[in-house]
């Protein structure tokens, strides 16, 4: 008897976290286990790849026999495996890469290699399975960010994207300079909350001949400027203030670009993604920007935001329909393009 739905094993290890998750027909989630090592990296002021490996190493075969005793299954009853590839640290993603081919090549099951920023995306067919292509997709993580539309599924035209310090890698770098410590994101969502968002005037960088490209570095060198001089002045930095002006800095860019294209190229469907989509200031100021516009705005629940397995289920079961199978000879590609195989 033939099946009628596809469920997927999918396996996460492009940084920090040890995820796997069984998905069935792109957004039903099964399963969904995650081991965060936040806590062990949290001490180094940021993810130190070595010890990052050697955890997916000790914990990936737990998460994996979790995520199918959660979702009542054996290894035969997946119809596939899917592994995230690339990008992400080199050492990271060989452990999940290894597990994934010993682990499809043991039960007779196809192996599909997933991009990790393909999995952000898909992570919005989860909660929000009418939302089909075309629509316009903004991806803000700790390594990337990218405008872009989504033609079709795993079909992408980048808009745009950051030409140096990725949004989530520049709250991390302005978190530690201010004292709050890694992860950067979060604590700084935090604080801003507390604080004046128009205290403190902060440059939005624009990149010549390339309207949709973001640059970021210039925001975090202003922010260390105006902490040097402060300190220099022997007065008392605002903590608050220049988090919540930051953040204010880094939203505004995000939203500008995002809708400027929308109406450029006439879309009305926007969906973000990525570990900073969490971010409650850019939720709120995109939702507002985006029903200013016209536009309906799609963004996933926080747990599928950061890095996890589900969305990476989800993207595979695309790629899977369209008949995408991955060789043995599949291996990490840590500066992996989005759109690229």
């Amino acid at each position: 008897m033939m099946k009628e739905y596809t469920d997927i094993l999918a396996i996460e290890t492009s940084c920090d976290e040890t995820a796997a998750a069984v998905v069935r027909d792109g957004h039903e989630v099964l399963s969904n286990i995650i081991y965060t090592q936040i806590a062990e990296h949290t001490v180094y002021g940021g993810v130190v790849p070595e010890i990052a490996s050697r955890r997916h190493i000790e914990k990936i075969n737990y998460v994996i026999e979790a995520a199918l005793n959660e979702a009542k299954m054996t290894l035969q009853d997946v119809d596939a495996v899917a592994v995230t590839y690339g990008p992400g640290l080199v050492g990271a993603l060989l452990v999940g890469v290894a597990e994934a081919k010993a682990l499809a090549w043991a039960a007779g099951k196809p192996l599909v290699g997933v991009n990790h920023i393909e999995g952000h995306i898909a992570a919005n067919y989860i909660e929000h399975p009418e939302l089909k292509p075309p629509y316009l997709g903004l991806i803000v993580s700790g390594g990337h960010t990218h405008l872009i539309i989504v033609k079709d599924y795993a079909e992408f035209e980048i808009l745009g994207r950051t030409v140096d310090d990725a949004a989530g890698e520049a709250y991390d770098k302005v978190a530690r300079a201010i004292g709050l410590g890694y992860p950067g994101g979060p604590k700084i969502d935090r604080v801003a909350k507390e604080g004046d968002p128009y205290a403190i005037s902060f440059p939005k960088a624009k990149v010549n001949g390339s309207e949709y490209d973001f640059s970021f570095s210039g925001l975090k060198s202003a922010v260390l400027n105006y902490l040097n001089h402060a300190r220099m002045a022997g007065e008392e930095v605002p903590k608050a203030d220049l988090a919540a002006s930051f953040q204010k800095a880094v939203v505004d860019v995000l939203c500008e670009h995002t809708i400027a294209a929308a109406k450029q190229y006439g879309i009305r469907e926007i969906a973000m993604a990525g570990g900073v989509s969490a971010n409650s200031a850019l939720r709120a100021g995109m939702a507002d920007a985006a029903a200013k516009a016209g536009c309906t705005l799609y963004v996933p629940s926080p747990v599928y935001c950061t890095d996890n397995a589900a969305m990476i289920g989800a993207a595979a079961y695309y790629e899977y329909r369209k008949g995408v199978r991955s060789g043995w000879d599949l291996n990490a590609v840590p500066g992996l393009r989005l759109g690229k195989r």
